[in-house]
Formats: C-alpha cells, structure tokens, sequence
C-alpha cells in the first residue's frame, strides 16, 4: 500500500507505520490545536498543501513532469469543495507521515493503507479499497502465486514504508503486526523470501525487469497498471489479497479539516464527480460508497 499500502494501499494490508513514526501517541503530544485550526489556516492561505508520494501510477505519479493521478484528481475536487487550491508536494513515501506530524504538509494523500496503528497517531477518511497484487514476468517463469508457499524462498521486490515491506519484514514492538508471510514460510517448512525494499515503485518494477527480483509486491491497482502498461513484460499472479481502505491522512485532533474533507469526499460521491474519477483511472473496482472516519478493521 503506497500502501499504502504506499504505499501504500491502494493497497490491501497495505501498511504499517514506518520506523520514523514507531513513536507512540503521546508523543504526538503537541498536535493539540491553536485558537487556528488548520482548516482556518487553509482557508485564509487558500490553499491546501498535499504531500504525495509520485510514483505510485495510476493513483499518484509524473507525467511530462506534472504530478498526476487518481489521489490528485480527487484531492483537487476535494479543494474546490473546501473553497481552496491544492498544492502537492512530491515526497518520498515513508516521509509523508513524519513531516504531517511536524505541520510540515496539511494532509498527506498517497495510497496510504488506514490501519489501527497509523490511527493512534492521525485520522484518516476513507475513500477507495485496494488489496496486494503479484506482479512477475510475463509467463510466470518462477510459478508464483500470491496465497501458497511458492514466494518462500524468492526474491520480492517492495517499496519502502509500504504495508508490502512489513509483510517482509520480522514482527517488532513498532511493528507487532508485520512478518506475515515470513510466518508463512516459516510454518511451511520453507526459507524466507529475501525482501528487497527499494526508495519507489518505479523502483521496485525495475528490479522485476532486470532480474534482480523474482517478483514484486504492490497496492492491488498499482500492480495492475504497472503490468497493462509493461508492453506484455509483466503479468498479476492470482487474485489481490488483504483488501483494506485507502485514507487521506490528517493530524489528529483538527477535527475541522477531517469533518471538512469527509464531507467533501461524501458529496463528491453524492455527485457522480467520484464515480467518474474512478472510472477515468480505471479502478472502479475498488470505489467506495459510504466514506469513513478511522475505518480501519479490527
């Protein structure tokens, strides 16, 4: 899931927190709020600033060197909605959440995966479902499938930060949910997938496409684009798993701003905007209908 995850999720499971945020929730101690809300702020400044990670096609990414995408189009209408301008901001994925919690950025828009642990530290408003998807080389030379034992072993390209890598990577007290497919294998008798954590998933495609990795691990959507648009180099393995909501990351406790933009994203869907949005990036699939506040599962 960028995530994200992202990532990032559009991801499925997609994400964890990163090490830089394994800060507990107190000490998001001072995002307590000013007499300004940020939302007041916003307005005042007439703009809102989005930090996006631009590597993450189809939901955020460069074209002719304009940051495009399905987060972008939907962040924009959800400006308008507000009466504002938005800005993005084009920063690596495992920064993102950092710099929100420094009011470096206004909210943070990039395939993020909202789970339990991310909530302890930000709101987030849910707007689309992703999974993880399996992308390997056309013909699936390795056989590869996303739910059996055959990734044991291999070598699984990831983005960094993203709720991919965690699976890869061994349970901590940052990260008490992270090593599922490491207990996979494990359980199974087999050696663990040697992960290979790379800065963006333009990244991690590349190591696919040079043989440095067996295969690659993305946000469901993500990993679809990636192969459509692969000239037939690249094909999904089986069927996305670990669906989850996607969430536009806010700083806690500017309850102005999170309601302003659930608000915006319900009257988009309202509206037919949404809808045509997830139809012009074709990710249909994943469209929500009933927006949230912290909808993470269990």
């Amino acid at each position: 899931m960028h995530s994200g995850l992202r990532r990032r999720a559009l991801g499925a499971g997609i994400t964890v927190l990163t090490a830089a945020l394994a800060m507990s929730a107190c000490n998001a101690k001072t995002t307590t709020r000013g007499s300004k809300s940020a939302l007041d702020t916003i307005k005042k400044n007439g703009k809102i600033v989005i930090a996006t990670d631009a590597s993450y096609a189809p939901n955020e990414f460069k074209q002719n060197g304009q940051i495009v995408g399905f987060d972008v189009d939907l962040g924009t209408a959800i400006a308008k909605k507000l009466g504002v301008k938005a800005e993005y901001q084009d920063v690596k994925f495992d920064n993102i959440l950092p710099a929100l919690q420094s009011k470096k950025y206004d909210i943070g828009m990039s395939s993020f995966t909202d789970n339990k642990q991310r909530e302890a530290t930000f709101d987030f408003v849910t707007y689309f479902t992703a999974g993880t998807g399996l992308m390997v080389k056309a013909g699936n030379p390795e056989k590869l499938a996303p739910n059996d034992l055959s990734l044991c072993g291999k070598k699984i390209a990831v983005e960094s930060g993203t709720t991919q890598e965690d699976e890869l990577t061994p349970k901590s007290a940052a990260k008490p949910d992270a090593g599922a497919r490491l207990d996979k294998c494990k359980q199974g008798g087999k050696p663990a997938p040697t992960k290979i954590s790379l800065d963006d998933q333009n990244a991690a495609n590349l190591a696919l496409g040079n043989g440095r990795a067996d295969a690659v691990l993305a946000d469901s959507p993500v990993a679809a684009y990636a192969a459509k648009e692969s000239g037939g180099k690249f094909v999904i393995a089986g069927n996305a798993y670990d669906t989850a909501p996607y969430g536009i990351a806010i700083p806690k406790n500017e309850n102005d701003l999170r309601d302003g933009i659930l608000k915006a994203v319900k009257d988009l869907i309202s509206d037919g905007t949404y809808k045509q949005l997830t139809e012009k990036w074709g990710i249909s699939a994943g469209a929500v209908t009933d927006p949230k506040v912290n909808g993470a599962g269990g």
